[in-house]
């Protein structure tokens, strides 16, 4: 008979740096906040290259939304000890 504890394979648990997790999730929430906030840049002037800021403006967030994204990505691995391919970092200890 099976006790609940003992179902099915356990999974390794990473612990994380909650406070760099917390970084990637501020760093996710700023392009949210920055695109829903309308007010703030519903408007023509500033123009740049004769290009209204409203346009400007929100294609400038492509460029600032992707490598925030990838910051916040490079948080998460680096708070799990991880590299760039999901695998653990070697420790001075030597334990990979």
């Amino acid at each position: 008979m099976s006790t609940g504890s003992e179902s099915g394979p356990t999974r390794d648990v990473v612990p994380a740096n909650k406070y760099m997790l917390v970084a990637a999730g501020v760093l996710l929430l700023i392009p949210i906040v920055a695109l829903m906030w309308v007010g703030s840049y519903a408007k023509v002037e500033p123009r740049l290259w004769n290009i209204p800021f409203f346009f400007w403006y929100q294609f400038m967030w492509v460029f600032l939304c992707s490598a925030m994204t990838y910051s916040a990505h490079r948080l998460v691995l680096a708070s799990r000890g991880l590299d760039g391919n999901g695998k653990r970092k070697a420790t001075h200890r030597g334990d990979a």
